[in-house]
Parts: C-alpha cells; structure tokens; sequence
C-alpha cells in the first residue's frame, strides 16, 4: 500500500483495510459508474475522489465504467464530457473506459438464467396495474397475474421481446422474489423493458435494455470489482445486489457499500432538477458558470486542486447533511489567494485625469505579480495622464472611514503616484464622469518626503493602453439554502445570479487560454478569461469575490 501517514481515514478505508489484514482481498479495484444522461456535479466530484483516491492510495485500479442502459436518455456528449472532468480533477481510468453496454451479451445471458431457474417471468400488466399490485410500505403487495408462468413460456416471451415482436411497454421480464418483502425493491423488481432507441455504442443491436439494479452488480462482478461504493439511496436496493450475484453463475462476489451524498447550500444536485434548469434555459447550458456542474465550476475558475480539496475537506460519512457553500468558496480562495497572479480591472469606470502629468507622455512602472511571492516576476504598467478608477472609489465628500479619493484630498494609486482630486465633471444626471487631479512626482515607490501619511490605495487602467472587457460577476443560482424543499425550486432563482459590467483591464491578459488559471484583479475578486472571450471583446468570469459576502447576510 502507499505512504498513508497523512492520509485521512473513514470507514469505508477501515473496512478496506481490515478486508487486506485478514486476506479477503489481496488488492483493491473500485469503478466510477455515471450514466451518460447529462454532465457531472460537484456531489460526483466526491465520488470520484473517493474511489479513484482509494484506488491510488491502495496501489489499486479503478475503471470509468459508463451506466448506458437508457439509450433515450443518454449521448456521446455526456460521455466526452465525463471523461473530460475526470482527468481534469486529476485522475485515470484502468485501461479503456467501459460501458455496460460492452455486457449486454451477458446480461441478456444471465435473464435467461434466471428464467431457466425460474427467478423470472415475463409481465403483460400494465404499468398502472403494477403499480397496484406493488402494495405499500405497510401493505404487502399482489403476485402479478404471470407470477406463475412456465419457463417454456417465459423463455418463448422473453426471446419475442428480443426479437422486437412488442411494443414499447407492452411487457417487461421481472425477477421473481417476494411480492410481502418489507423492502420494495425485492418486490419483483423489473429487470428488462423493452425500449426502441438508437445506442451511443451498440447502434441498433438492441431492443431490450436491462435495468440499473440487475446490471450494475453484474457488471462489478464481470470487471472482479472489490468495493462497489454508492450513495446511501441504494442501501436497500443492496438486498437486490446480493439477491442477482446469488442467483446466477458468476465467480465473483462484489459487495456494495454506501456513504452519504453530497447536499450543497444554495443549489440542487439532483440531474432532473439540473436537466430542467438547462431545458427551460434559466441557465445558459451545463456549463454556465453558476451551475454546480463540474465543467460549470471549470469555466467559473475553479480550479482541480480546489475541489479535491473540497471534497477532502467534507470527507465521508453515512450521515447525511448539508454542507455550506461558503466552505466550497474557502478552497478556492485558499488556492488562488496563493496561486493567482494579480492585476488590475476597472468594472465600473470614471476617468481620472491627472493635470500635471506632461501631455503625449506616458511612463513604464513596474509591478510585482504576487505581493508575497517574488518568484511569480514582475510586469509592466504603462502610465499616463489619463487612467480609469472605480465610480465608487471617488467621492465628492466622506467621512474618515473611507479610504479612497475624495474630492481635496489624496490616495496612492497602486504601484504608482499619491494624488490629489481637485475638481470634477458630471453628466447631466448629476453622475461623475471626469476627477480632475494632480499628482506628486516624488511618491513613486516612497512616501511624500514631507512626512504626510496617506492611507488609501486604490487600482487603477491606463486608458491608452487598457483593454475593453466585459465581466460577468456571478451570484449564488439560488436565494434560498435549500432550493429542492421549495414547492417549486425554479421560483427560488436569484434574479442577480448574473450581473454583467463593462469596464478595462491592463495590457496582457487575453494570451491566456480559456479556464486556465485566474488573476485576482487587485480589491475585486479572482476572475478568469472565459471561453466567450474574443480580439474585439474580452470576457471574464468571477470565480469568487476576496470576501464572503453571505456571511454578512446571515449574521
């Protein structure tokens, strides 16, 4: 096994390591099993971690095993797209990915078993009627009418099922356990349904699927799968699990263990919510940056290390809860207040004019890229008569609390000059548009040798040199910690989700590839350059303010 000294532990690593001493395993094999109906979330994050974790902490192996049994829900772009998201979090699959579909031949094999055995029959009650006869949590429930079917039969059914012979829902081949069991799941569970789709990978080979319960246990058993680790809303579907290994010839026998699933404040996690929230456009697809999407998180400037460290941070338990937002947003911060070079953006700009700065001219400064590491280099700013500063960085008149420029008084602007605002001009609705100023020629890098203290410092674009950009400041999707108890969840959107500025940035910025690396933009927050982002117009997504702003609202 690797060094584990600072590995964290839980349970399902207690089991692990007790199952190596007592040598019910020699080595360890997990898989990631997503279906291929839409993209990955954050809660998928914590499944991936954990069992690609395990599989390297163990010097073990994990496949990417694809849950495509619903061709009518499912596309290759989920599956590029999953793909995708497991490597950038950082990890890699045993050899191929893997499908479920690569076992249909098996599967199809193993119903037949069944029926041989007679665990299974072919059911022509309509779903309603199924419904009926499933009974309750406090009432048994009915044998279908076809409980009792011959094998003969249901072998001549099954094989016209197969053939195409019927209808979408005109039967389906259901496991034949206990219609009284206390669990709902052993109550004939159905096991294959006929549906007339084209597959992402078997084409037309096929028009009976089998369902999730029966294959995914087979195929952990196929793929000599050691732990299979799910979410704790498969624990009683753990009794079907061990009831269909039991039941066919198969020479390994997997076992399933759960852990709680990830509950993030102020978002859903479920992929119907997600689906409906994209199908009805209240977002701009899977990877708008406020969905909880893996690739929406991606374009936001999260980055890998981040939610690994997120995922880490929540660790696993079987005790459900919901984990705060904020603690997301404190891995980010955390990483990129020391990775993240800086920069200068002006979001909502007034210019600054500075009199006595020679006409024409303009002056090269230097800055570091990181205030507190050096090796991160300098850059160069170019300096000039006119720059762009925040509108709420200049006041007319203010009281000792504020910092910046108000009108007769003076504030360094950063990596440069002390100056003094002296006059403004304002446009017709009484906003100013123009801070007329001086500045003192001897504050470069040093304080005003006469010994005056100033305070503030502000940030600040060449206008000659500075380039247009849009930024898109991006707010929690919803107002409410827990959107899914709403009566209807899409009510609780926040409307200012999205604010949208226009504003400048310095020189330099738009070499840098698309959701690759941030900048925090000096006193704003940590942006990156978005995917949108063009030669005529920039575009940069917020990943996260300096501060958390909700903490304030909830106090």
């Amino acid at each position: 096994m690797a060094e584990t000294e600072h590995r964290p532990t839980n349970f399902i690593r207690q089991i692990i390591d007790k199952d190596l001493a007592n040598g019910v395993h020699t080595s360890i094999k997990t898989r990631f099993p997503p279906e291929p109906n839409g993209f990955l979330h954050i809660g998928h994050a914590k499944s991936i971690c954990l069992n690609f974790g395990i599989a390297r902490d163990y010097n073990g192996t994990c496949n990417l095993r694809f849950d495509d049994t619903n061709p009518a829900k499912e596309d290759i772009e989920y599956v590029n797209s999953i793909q995708q998201d497991v490597k950038w979090l950082g990890f890699d699959w045993d050899g191929e990915a893997r499908y479920s579909s690569d076992y249909f031949d098996r599967l199809h094999g193993y119903a037949i078993e069944l029926i041989e055995k007679g665990l299974a029959y072919v059911d022509f009650s309509t779903q309603e009627a199924m419904r009926e006869m499933r009974g309750t949590l406090t009432e048994p429930g009915t044998n279908s009418p076809y409980r009792d079917t011959s094998v003969e039969t249901n072998l001549a059914e099954f094989a016209k099922m197969t053939a195409g012979d019927y209808a979408e829902g005109h039967c389906c081949l259901r496991a034949k356990i206990d219609m009284a069991s206390p669990f709902m799941c052993m109550r004939d569970p159905v096991i294959y349904r006929i549906k007339f789709a084209h597959h992402h990978q078997t084409g037309e080979k096929w028009c009976v699927y089998p369902m999730y319960d029966f294959t995914h246990c087979i195929s952990d058993a196929i793929e000599g799968i050691t732990h299979s680790l799910c979410t704790l809303e498969f624990q009683d579907n753990r009794r079907l699990y061990d009831w269909v290994i039991e039941n066919i010839t198969i020479d390994c026998t997997p076992h399933q263990y759960e852990f709680s699933r990830l509950n993030l404040e102020y978002t859903v996690l479920s992929k119907r919510r997600l689906i409906q929230l994209v199908e009805e456009k209240h977002v701009a697809g899977w990877d708008d940056p406020r969905m909880p999407t893996i690739a929406g998180l991606r374009r936001r400037g999260y980055t890998p290390g981040a939610v690994v460290e997120f995922c880490q941070r929540i660790g696993i338990t079987k005790m459900d809860n919901m984990v705060e937002m904020s603690m997301l947003e404190a891995c980010i911060r955390d990483d990129l207040n020391v990775n993240a070079p800086r920069a200068m953006a002006v979001l909502d700009p007034i210019k600054l004019v500075i009199e006595n700065f020679p006409q024409g001219e303009s002056e090269t400064l230097v800055a570091p890229n990181h205030p507190n590491d050096e090796s991160m280099g300098t850059r160069n700013l170019s300096f000039g008569r006119e720059v762009w500063i925040e509108a709420d960085d200049f006041r007319e008149s203010a009281n000792k609390k504020f910092k910046r420029l108000v009108l007769d008084k003076e504030v360094r602007l950063r990596n440069a000059y002390v100056v003094q605002a002296n006059r403004v001009e304002k446009d017709a609705e009484g906003n100013v548009t123009t801070v007329y100023c001086t500045y003192d020629p001897d504050t470069l890098g040093k304080d005003p040798a006469d010994g005056r203290k100033v305070k503030g410092v502000i940030h600040w674009v060449d206008v000659a040199s500075g380039e247009a950009a849009e930024f898109r400041l991006y707010d929690r999707l919803f107002t409410v910690p827990n959107p899914a108890a709403e009566e209807n969840f899409v009510d609780a959107i926040n409307s200012e989700s999205l604010i949208i500025k226009k504003g400048w940035v310095e020189p330099g910025l738009a070499s840098r590839v698309p959701e690759v690396g941030s900048w925090q933009f000096e006193r704003t927050g940590y942006f990156c350059l978005d995917k949108d982002s063009s030669d005529a117009q920039l575009v940069f997504n917020q990943t996260v303010g300096l501060r958390d702003t909700w903490a304030k609202i909830g106090d």
